[in-house]
């Protein structure tokens, strides 16, 4: 895959998770607030769909969602 897919592939994988856990933008917000990492939905929103966050980032909205399996195939 070229780094255009990759983009493509992890802001659909997390979009996904968020989904899976029936939350939306301002769930998540909610949730990362509680740890202490502060955004807004809108902010939110354009890291995801830019799909060039950091693996730090992808990190703690997995644990805000409490994804606790990630399939990546």
């Amino acid at each position: 895959m070229n780094n255009n897919e990759w983009k493509i592939y992890t802001k659909s994988l997390l979009k996904s998770e968020i989904a899976r856990s029936n939350l939306n933008y301002s769930d998540v917000v909610e949730r990362l607030e509680k740890m202490g990492i502060h955004e807004t939905p809108q902010n939110l929103s354009n890291k995801i769909n830019r799909g060039t966050f950091s693996a730090t980032f992808l990190l703690q909205v997995l644990k805000a969602i409490q994804c606790s399996e990630l399939n990546v195939k």
